[in-house]
């Protein structure tokens, strides 16, 4: 994955269109690059900026699916078991 930034989004503040295009389908493999993408695009928001605010929680968001694996399958009475966490849970408070 590239950290290069897409040059659409150069010269313009950012949107939430922007950090939903980014982490919308994050994997944990991926998720710390587009954790420094994303806080990238928002450093120059004012911190009250809605924009800002929302790329914080997705900041958060992907720290913690990089950090625990993702929780993949159903969780009550299908064929197949869920899978765990590639972590332990312990690491989710980190």
């Amino acid at each position: 994955m590239s950290e290069a930034e897409s040059s659409d989004r150069l010269g313009r503040p950012a949107t939430i269109d922007d950090i939903l295009e980014l982490s919308g389908a994050a994997t944990p493999h991926f998720a710390l690059q587009l954790r420094g993408r994303i806080a990238r695009l928002i450093d120059s928001l004012d911190p009250s900026d809605p924009v800002r605010r929302f790329g914080e929680r997705e900041l958060e968001r992907l720290r913690q699916l990089a950090a625990a694996g993702e929780q993949r399958g159903a969780q009550h009475g299908e064929i197949l078991p869920s899978l765990e966490s590639v972590a332990p849970a312990a690491r989710l408070e980190d």
